[in-house]
């Protein structure tokens, strides 16, 4: 099954609202995880975004939640929650396959620093959801919830459509380049990539610039897992882990707001570019001041900083993911995708050199964002440079294939480390297009303020 998108009429599933009726008795987790199995078992034949799950375990989980619930006990507020998780990061009762074959095997019988965070709260971990090959570029099988013909989007592709499609509320994805505010907005999510380093990444410490982020069918639900797991697992190693209240903060007016082009700006469809226009008319209308690039010298400096943030963050990526995909060819002989293959043929190209003056340019497009502070607010852009792009696409940017949407607009962010969350604000074509704010680092709890407010002022926008 599939729709159109309306972002007037769509209705995701939430569980925030779902929690009164578990404490009055008149509901209770079993119920929900019930209903949400039911959904997962009618589209998930043609969706195609769980690689594994785990019903009995998620029915036992539900049953304890209930009787907690039962007795005025929740453990939290995410208590009771059917969550969905990339197959990237280890569940003990799981395989962790990472969309690759040479993974088949892969059992490490351990939770994720996130995953035990999450059991800890009482969330349900319901199953793993499809990635991209090590997520990278090379697609799963999954397909977008509007459109069958459509990418949902990477690297967290199930995590994405689980929500588009309304299986579960919350779902964890990862970031290293766009991976999850790209898939976010083709598929009418929810998400937030938290400041680097504020939610702990668990095993995934490889990449300098690796996030760990959450999906939801809500900004309530995607505060409340991503505060819930910072509460027990904190941030990486060496970082204070994510700032802000229990609950999601009161919806917050900006100021101003920076109109930020990055690479994605000559890359934008006509329709979406008109659709975005439209909504920065609709915020100069409520009030808020807009800035472009042109209007103010260091916003300028700052474009100029972050101009070539795909070709930075690409090679950041090759050369730190280098000796593990050489590993993989020295014990399969192979099987690797194209697409990671052209990654591991960038790094064996690049010297140490090469890697200092990427991270010094990394470091300079960090001082440029930091320069603007005092001028807006946030920044705000498309999540995308458009809808999805078909299935069948033969994408390709700066030497690597991108099959699964081009990340113009998410590297900068990745790069800058910065608190991006993106709102399901636009419909093009009937499809999703998402709009993203970005705050300065450890801002993200007033940043969910600022994203509640347009949510609940703005109007979205259908062309």
């Amino acid at each position: 099954m599939s729709a159109q998108y309306n972002p007037a009429e769509f209705r995701p599933l939430t569980f925030h609202d779902a929690v009164p009726a578990f404490k009055e008795g008149r509901s209770n987790p079993r119920k929900y995880l019930e209903k949400c199995l039911e959904v997962i078992e009618a589209r998930e034949p043609v969706l195609r975004a769980w690689v594994e799950m785990n019903i009995p375990g998620a029915r036992s989980a539900a049953d304890a939640s209930t009787k907690r619930y039962q007795s005025g006990r929740p453990l939290s507020s995410i208590d009771g929650m059917p969550v969905g998780i990339k197959d990237l990061l280890m569940t003990r009762d799981m395989p962790t396959r990472m969309g690759s074959p040479l993974y088949e095997n892969n059992f490490p019988k351990q939770d994720s620093a996130c995953i035990q965070a999450l059991r800890a709260a009482g969330a349900i971990v319901l199953g793993k959801t499809v990635t991209t090959e090590l997520g990278m570029s090379h697609p799963g099988p999954t397909t977008n919830p509007f459109s069958p013909i459509h990418t949902p989007g990477g690297s967290s592709s199930g995590s994405a459509a689980v929500i588009g499609a309304g299986m579960v509320p919350a779902a964890i994805g990862t970031q290293v380049v766009g991976s999850v505010i790209r898939p976010a907005s083709f598929c009418a999510n929810y998400a937030i990539k938290p400041t680097m380093g504020a939610l702990n990444r668990g095993e995934r410490q490889g990449f300098s610039q690796s996030h760990l982020g959450v999906h939801a069918g809500s900004l309530a639900d995607m505060w409340h897992v991503s505060i819930e797991i910072a509460k027990r697992s904190g941030g990486d190693p060496g970082y204070p882990g994510l700032f802000g209240g229990s609950e999601l903060r009161a919806a917050e007016r900006p100021t101003r707001l920076i109109v930020m082009e990055a690479q994605g700006w000559p890359e934008l469809d006509h329709d979406t570019r008109g659709a975005f226009e439209d909504l920065l008319s609709d915020l100069g209308r409520a009030g808020v001041e807009i800035t472009r690039r042109s209007e103010h010298s260091l916003v300028e400096a700052f474009e100029r900083a972050i101009g070539e943030s795909l070709e930075i963050t690409r090679d950041i990526c090759a050369y730190e993911m280098r000796w593990s995909l050489e590993n993989l060819v020295q014990q399969f002989g192979g099987g690797l995708s194209d697409s990671l293959t052209s990654r591991l043929d960038i790094a064996r190209q690049m010297t140490q050199d090469d890697y200092r003056l990427v991270i010094s340019r990394r470091e300079t497009a960090r001082a440029a964002h930091a320069s603007i502070a005092h001028i807006a607010d946030a920044i705000i852009s498309p999540s995308s440079i458009g809808p999805a792009p078909r299935l069948d696409n033969k994408g390709v940017d700066s030497g690597v294939v991108h099959t699964t949407g081009l990340p113009n607009y998410n590297a900068v962010t990745s790069l800058l480390g910065a608190p991006t969350i993106t709102i399901p604000m636009l419909a093009v074509k009937g499809l999703p297009v998402g709009v993203q704010v970005i705050g300065q680092q450890h801002t993200d709890d007033r940043l969910a303020g600022i994203a509640r407010w347009i949510a609940e002022t703005i109007p979205p926008r259908s062309i």
